[in-house]
């Protein structure tokens, strides 16, 4: 299995979908972390804010709504994601990253890592943040495609309930494209949480979609690293076509670099 995705990469067919994970490994915050810095904000206690529901989404809707906007939250999560160019070229995820022959790059992440990491890399890059911008993308240039926004736009980033529910549709200029890249090329998922409505949304259309067509023989595949193995996500995913890759170290950051390294051989 693995080594029909290798020759798909070496071919430069594979899409890559870059989740949190990737940024974990930076030391980014995660999203307790960011639902801790919430709560102290808006001059909760810690354990009080988390019980006010288990949804950290709602509580990001909560912010917006007591402030009025994300603004200052996030000037926050700006900083506390913008890492040296050191950092990023001392990640040795960012590197394979990098390396591997991923022409397009779909991240859920706001943070401008991965694209400064391939440009400290040697590569020539695009972000892709709206529809105008693929209009300006220039032969040889990778592209990064941020799904759920970026910090140079904070109308553009995808944080609350109320945003998620808007990015459920799939019905924008870079959904449309997102439904043409991946159904017609092979997909690798790392770095995500199967927790993550959306990624899950996206895998059950996707298998909608083929399950439905008389050319379902002809799906290209999909791929999802998952740090450990887990039987009932690995049941679940493969139900819908979904091939799964399990790493067996017990920190996630490990055992997505191992991964990635044997990609790389």
């Amino acid at each position: 299995m693995i080594d029909e995705l290798k020759q798909a990469i070496r071919r430069k067919q594979a899409i890559l979908f870059a989740g949190a994970g990737v940024s974990a490994a930076l030391g980014a915050p995660t999203w307790s972390e960011l639902i801790k810095h919430i709560g102290e904000d808006l001059g909760f206690d810690e354990g009080v804010f988390r019980s006010l529901s288990d949804n950290y989404l709602t509580l990001a809707e909560y912010y917006k709504i007591q402030r009025g906007s994300i603004g200052p939250l996030r000037s926050w999560m700006d900083r506390k994601w913008n890492f040296t160019d050191c950092e990023i070229r001392r990640s040795r995820i960012h590197e394979l990253i990098s390396n591997l022959e991923f022409p397009v790059i779909y991240t859920t992440n706001y943070d401008r890592n991965i694209e400064r990491a391939l440009h400290l890399h040697g590569h020539r890059v695009r972000p892709i943040r709206t529809v105008k911008d693929l209009v300006a993308v220039e032969e040889e240039e990778r592209q990064v495609i941020k799904l759920h926004g970026d910090f140079d736009d904070d109308e553009s980033i995808v944080l609350t309930e109320t945003d998620y529910f808007k990015r459920l549709s799939f019905d924008t200029p870079l959904d449309i494209r997102l439904r043409s890249d991946v159904l017609a090329k092979p997909v690798l998922f790392v770095g995500y949480s199967l927790s993550d409505i959306n990624v899950r949304l996206l895998l059950h259309k996707l298998w909608e979609t083929w399950d439905s067509s008389p050319h379902k023989n002809h799906k290209p595949d999909l791929y999802i690293f998952l740090p450990r193995p887990n039987e009932v996500e690995q049941a679940v995913l493969e139900r819908w076509g979904v091939k799964t890759l399990t790493g067996d170290s017990p920190d996630p950051a490990t055992s997505l670099e191992e991964f990635l390294d044997s990609l790389s051989k």
